[in-house]
């Protein structure tokens, strides 16, 4: 009985690291317990947006958020396009 208990959570495991390979991949796993440390913010709409510090296309300026705006809006798009 016990045989068959290890064999059909083997069974199981290897099916769910199955799914994940086929559906996430490892390495986005590994990355997303790495590196996911999202928050609730508390910006509310209408509020004023904060000071960000962003690198600059060159990689070597840095831009402050305000001084990019100028009282102008600014739109900001994260995203990969690859």
């Amino acid at each position: 009985m016990r045989k068959k208990l290890v064999i059909a959570g083997s069974a199981v495991l290897l099916l769910a690291a199955a799914f994940v390979q086929y559906e996430i991949g490892f390495r986005n796993v590994i990355g997303m317990l790495r590196y996911d440390q999202r928050r609730e913010g508390t910006l509310k709409v209408g509020d004023k947006a904060p000071d960000v510090l962003l690198r600059g296309l060159d990689g070597a300026s840095d831009v402050h958020l305000l001084d990019a705006m100028r009282g102008k809006p600014l739109i900001l798009v994260f995203g990969s396009y690859t």
